[in-house]
């Protein structure tokens, strides 16, 4: 464990004690060489009496310095043993209410420190509930899995209907693998995504043709109001993801016989895109129109039924917000739910494209 606190404490004491003997020392020398006090005896012996503001400025500045030392060092203290705590994994500790009512720098430090300490606290019970909800989500195809092959041992006539559905699950745990492989990429933000010059528009036209053949297989239908280019610098493949999954999503929960509607548009920065995605589904509640953006979290389908891994809202979020822009739901006037996408036409830090064209 490392001392630095109390090396720089007695650092600190000899430092201050010598400046203040130095200026004790210098303060009776002038003294002495003055004529406010008479001239020392031919002897050269100074006299005792003057000896007592010298020893007594040597002790005032030794306590003087041992004062100010503990004052400067303690709190320090407080941050090594903050650190020692973190570096052991218990995210809980703070250090600001050991500090006390400070108002100075070391006090700004342990304030970034317990800052770092929360948002660790709360990465790591994300991590927690995540490896939960993943092995939750596993559990499941898994164990039909298993059922499905004793199956086909016991019953060797059934034994394609339950390759069938060996098959059926199988392509279900790539989904998810795959669709946890594409969040963990975008949790690591803008530094490992790809710089892809591309026309949101033209993407969105692509997206919204491949959903509106799946919305009329079920009874729906999807239309589009986008013109015109947005040329952007961005990670094609995740933006892909993000409004395909957005699209098919509302398309999945609006209402039989409904329409979805997209529509695109500039905002009044002429480098932002705003995309909203509005279905006649059965809306969300209040409370969850945040949290549906958290990874496994679903709402509850037609005949209470809920479907897919609740990963597809999550992946849109932390898309955009790698590419500096990002994503709300809210209730739709008459039911339904409106998802908003706001989307800059460029990566942070990345200069904006040069051919961007009005909508």
């Amino acid at each position: 464990m490392s001392m630095t606190p109390y090396r720089l404490f007695w650092k600190l004491f000899f430092a201050f004690w010598a400046a203040m003997t130095l200026s004790f020392g210098g303060a009776v020398g002038f003294i002495l060489t003055t004529s406010v006090v008479p001239p020392p005896p031919p002897s050269g012996n100074v006299p005792w009496h003057v000896l007592i503001p010298l020893g007594s400025g040597v002790v005032t500045s030794l306590f003087a310095s041992l004062a100010l030392a503990w004052y400067l060092t303690r709190p320090l203290r407080h941050v090594r043993w903050a650190l020692d705590q973190l570096a052991g994994g218990h995210f809980e500790t703070r250090v600001k209410p050991q500090i006390g009512s400070r108002r100075d720098e070391i006090a700004d430090l342990g304030g970034y420190l317990d800052a770092t300490a929360e948002r660790l606290e709360r990465l790591e019970a994300s991590r927690q509930q995540l490896l939960y909800d993943i092995s939750h989500e596993l559990r499941s195809p898994l164990s039909r899995l298993r059922a499905a092959i004793g199956l086909a041992r016991t019953d060797p006539s059934d034994v394609q209907a339950m390759l069938a559905r060996v098959d059926l699950e199988a392509d279900r745990l790539n989904g998810l693998l795959d669709d946890l492989l594409t969040l963990n990429r975008v949790e690591v933000g803008a530094s490992g995504l790809r710089r892809d010059k591309i026309d949101l528009i033209e993407l969105l036209h692509a997206i919204a043709t491949d959903a509106e053949f799946e919305a009329r297989a079920s009874g729906r239908s999807l239309t589009l109001e986008a013109q015109g280019a947005f040329i952007a610098v961005v990670d094609g493949e995740l933006i892909y993801r993000a409004l395909e999954n957005v699209i098919r999503n509302a398309v999945k929960y609006t209402g039989a016989g409904t329409a979805v509607e997209v529509k695109a548009s500039r905002a009044e920065d002429a480098g932002l895109l705003e995309v909203t995605v509005a279905d006649r589904g059965p809306g969300v509640p209040d409370e969850m129109l945040s949290s549906i953006f958290d990874p496994f979290v679903r709402v509850q389908a037609e005949k209470g039924t809920t479907t897919g891994f609740g990963l597809g809202l999550a992946i849109a979020q932390r898309a955009l917000l790698a590419h500096g822009g990002e994503i709300f739901a809210a209730p739709r006037p008459g039911g339904g739910l409106i998802v908003t996408l706001r989307l800059l036409g460029r990566l942070p830090n990345t200069a904006p494209p040069a051919d961007t064209a009005p909508l």
